[in-house]
């Protein structure tokens, strides 16, 4: 006799999800409109370089926390707690400090492949030790 199968349970989505989605919204849109205003008003001294790179952080964080959410939403196992917002938060930092640090690095074009890669890669590996950190320290 052929066993019927459980249909799949709805993952519930953290209540937090709503709030740092609203706050990328609002880093975002203050991020990428600093960085308007200061290509278009601005002569490249000190202050507006740094405020470039401030704004730049703020739009990137801001603008791939949504897809961070989804993917970490999309790829997560079903039986699996969700991911909490302060962990995709995290991520989106992360994911904004490679890119301003890369413009950074294009500056004296500093910036490779094998320069970025690396980068990159640091970064990766910083948030896979992490994530197995918090999940060694909630298993126990």
């Amino acid at each position: 006799m052929a066993e019927k199968k459980n249909p799949p349970t709805k993952r519930t989505v953290p209540t937090d999800h709503a709030g740092i989605l609203i706050a990328a919204f609002v880093s975002a849109a203050a991020g990428w409109a600093g960085i308007a205003y200061i290509v278009a008003n601005t002569l490249p001294r000190a202050f507006p370089y740094w405020l470039f790179f401030v704004c730049l952080f703020m739009a990137a964080a801001g603008t791939a926390l949504p897809f961070v959410r989804f993917l970490n939403v999309r790829f997560s196992r079903r039986d699996a707690p969700s991911v909490p917002g302060n962990v995709i938060l995290r991520q989106s930092i992360w994911v904004a400090m490679f890119i301003t640090a890369a413009a950074w690095l294009r500056i004296p074009r500093m910036l490779n492949w094998i320069t970025g890669f690396f980068l990159a890669l640091s970064l990766i590996v910083i948030e896979i030790f992490l994530r197995l950190r918090e999940r060694a320290h909630t298993d126990s």
